[in-house]
């Protein structure tokens, strides 16, 4: 028994660099573990680093990497989007985190279908999106809830929708086709 303990221990023992080396692997870096590029990017989370989650250290440096591979273009759309984050109110935030978590939970391909949705709303002239939106905040719930689930029935999307599509050779026209 005795013999058995000692081995237990000494195994123990010599497998403990290993241990720790795993340990360490797996740990968020320290500040000075940083690279200047990245230190530059987190400044503002200097003073208070080593004590951020390593979870909240690992997501940050992830989200340096992604700024970094960015190009220009795409760094003035995320600081312009980040910009108005930062003007919403807190339950406007929560809300829109609700949001992106439903979406999250959907099917791939309704991911998708929201998006081309999404793509074709963006690249409407910004006075044919004002009216739709016009349009959308005129009707009720239940007429919106209606015209949803028949978006969903065609999976067609807003855009071939009665009242609200672009007939051929006539961009922006509102009404029946």
């Amino acid at each position: 028994m005795m013999k058995s303990n000692k081995r237990l221990i000494i195994g123990l023992l010599l497998l403990w660099p290993a241990f720790t080396l795993a340990a360490e692997s797996g740990a968020a870096p320290t500040w000075d573990q940083l690279s200047k590029e990245e230190q530059q990017t987190l400044k503002p989370f200097q003073e208070r680093w080593d004590n951020l989650p390593s979870q909240r250290r690992e997501r940050l440096q992830q989200g340096v990497k992604r700024w970094q591979a960015m190009t220009p273009e795409q760094r003035a759309q995320m600081k312009e989007r980040f910009a108005r984050w930062q003007k919403l109110t807190p339950e406007q935030r929560e809300l829109a985190r609700q949001r992106y978590e439903r979406f999250r939970q959907l099917p791939p391909e309704q991911q998708e279908r929201l998006r081309r949705r999404a793509h074709w709303f963006k690249n409407l002239s910004p006075e044919r999106r004002a009216e739709l939106r016009a349009k959308w905040q005129s009707m009720s719930p239940e007429e919106r809830q209606e015209l949803k689930e028949k978006w969903r029935r065609e999976d067609r999307g807003p855009m071939h929708e009665r009242g609200m599509s672009h007939g051929p050779g006539r961009p922006g026209r509102m009404g029946p086709r």
